[in-house]
């Protein structure tokens, strides 16, 4: 069995490498005949003119991230703490299968979710199209609650109750001692979380494909279209041949080092906190 397991693993790993070698290969000569600083600082995106820069997306991207983050962490996070140390046992027997459901639905689904129900009133709101980071945001905010808050929750309730018990006993009212004994001693649960949700918002292709806008220049507000990384992959691949083609893997290129630099600020935050 422990062959069977070693070999489990390096199967795993095998698959990480030759799916970075692919992107590799295949991405980086591109990158290096359009230019690099061209590719990634290039304001316009015309392939039919041989024109291939990717700012406006890294941009929406950036853009559409941060407002699912901010949207969609803090009532992740409080959601799991109310799970985790609130909830009546009965409603949790409710909430703990409705999370999980979401977690399940098809991201075609929150898609078309978005584009009937949150396009409309974004239209009635600010008026226009509806579409753009902040419909995307909003969207992928609530794609991201499943994750955040199971991880979150399930890091939250590892915590010995110790930390609880010792926290009372020293005077402390119950909510005191949730947020201020057994929250910090979780939060490396909860930064994991984080970052599996940040991870999926990056890497949303269809939902966001519906309710962006997809337009391949940099948003000047919130309520701007907007065209992602991975939106601009999935539109133009189908048709895409020669530097074309070699252009939307360099983009794969960007979007993998884009998702392994959080990755990495988010483990460098993580440690240092843990020094302090």
């Amino acid at each position: 069995m422990q062959a069977v397991f070693a070999l489990c693993a390096c199967i795993s790993i095998i698959a990480v490498a030759l799916i970075c070698i692919f992107i590799l290969a295949n991405g980086v000569p591109a990158i290096s005949e359009i230019g690099v600083f061209n590719f990634i600082f290039g304001k316009n995106w015309k392939p039919s003119q041989g024109i291939y820069g990717i700012f406006p997306m890294i941009v929406g991207s950036l853009y559409v991230t941060a407002g699912a983050a901010i949207i969609g962490v803090p009532i992740g996070i409080m959601c799991a703490v109310f799970m985790s140390k609130f909830c009546p046992k009965p409603l949790y027997r409710i909430l703990k299968p409705c999370i999980e459901l979401l977690a399940g639905i098809p991201s075609i689904v929150y898609g078309f979710f978005g584009l009937m129900v949150i396009v409309p009133i974004m239209q009635d709101i600010f008026g226009g199209n509806g579409k753009g980071v902040l419909t995307a945001s909003i969207l992928l905010g609530i794609m991201i609650l499943p994750t955040v808050i199971n991880v979150a929750e399930s890091s939250i309730s590892a915590v010995p109750d110790s930390y609880y018990e010792g926290s009372l006993a020293l005077g402390a009212t119950h909510e005191r001692s949730v947020m201020k004994a057994q929250l910090p001693a979780a939060k490396s649960g909860i930064f994991a979380g984080v970052v599996l949700g940040i991870g999926r918002a990056i890497g949303e292709t269809m939902a966001v494909v519906m309710v962006a806008g997809n337009s391949t220049v940099i948003p000047n507000s919130i309520t701007s279209g907007v065209r992602t990384l991975t939106s601009n992959i999935v539109l133009e691949m189908g048709y895409a041949t020669d530097l074309h083609r070699g252009a939307l893997i360099g983009t794969a290129v960007v979007l993998f080092v884009f998702i392994l630099i959080i990755n990495l600020s988010f483990s460098a935050l993580k440690n240092s906190k843990k020094a302090g």
